[in-house]
């Protein structure tokens, strides 16, 4: 009977240890994925174009397996049964860390678009206005009527 009873606990034994190997490497990815964002805020808080950010596909990638991770654990097809009150303390914390730094990352990667739009009209009025400055049409899209030039001629009786 004792048998019985140690084989039974062995698969939970090992379940916990496997849950707290998954609940480590999550918080490890989190770790990294955290360092990305806020390495990436500061880039944007200098005001440099989302576009020339060199975070964006390694953060992309960590976001799509943390995303896939936790989809998997609410579908059920995986478990993070956290039996350590301080592990799941830690995890709990680096999930708030990375809550508030894809918070501020959302709300500054806002700003550099709105950035770049108003860069990218800037300079579509200039060049409408090279255009229109040279273009011998008019706004109805007809050639413009020649331009009246002086030529003063005095005549002297």
């Amino acid at each position: 009977m004792k048998a019985t009873n140690m084989k039974q606990a062995e698969p939970t034994r090992t379940s916990a240890a496997g849950g707290d190997i998954r609940i480590k490497s999550l918080i490890a990815l989190i770790d990294v994925l955290t360092t990305l964002v806020a390495e990436e805020n500061a880039e944007l808080a200098k005001g440099l174009p989302a576009s020339r950010l060199r975070q964006v596909d390694e953060k992309n990638r960590l976001a799509e397996l943390f995303e896939r991770t936790v989809a998997e654990c609410a579908g059920g097809s995986t478990s993070l049964h956290v039996r350590d009150m301080i592990l799941r303390e830690q995890l709990m914390e680096r999930i708030l860390k990375l809550r508030a730094a894809m918070d501020e990352n959302l709300v500054r990667l806002r700003a550099a678009i709105e950035a770049s739009n108003r860069r990218i009209e800037a300079v579509m009025q200039a060049i409408r206005e090279q255009i229109a400055a040279v273009s011998p049409y008019g706004a109805s899209g007809r050639v413009a009527a020649a331009r009246t030039v002086s030529s003063g001629t005095s005549r002297r009786a």
